[in-house]
């Protein structure tokens, strides 16, 4: 298991500045949906922003303790 917060430090580490949004999805703490708000996705694709945030979570999700996520990736603007 994994909390919000610690998902959240995951994150901002590799993307400072980020404003993250994290929903326990089954009340098990290993399913989330995250909303990731960073300027490091301008210019990035889908994909790109998707890897941006797998790659600061490679280590709880290696663990096990990620098991799913359901990612929206945006930046300031809403693009």
């Amino acid at each position: 298991m994994i909390t919000s917060d610690v998902v959240t430090a995951y994150i901002q580490r590799v993307l400072p500045g980020a404003v993250v949004s994290v929903i326990d999805l089954k009340g098990t703490m290993d399913h989330f949906k995250l909303k990731v708000v960073s300027d490091s996705f301008v210019g990035k694709t889908i994909m790109d922003r998707h890897r941006m945030i797998y790659q600061a979570l490679d280590d709880p999700m290696k663990d096990g303790r990620i098991h799913a996520l359901e990612i929206t990736a945006e930046t300031t603007d809403g693009s």
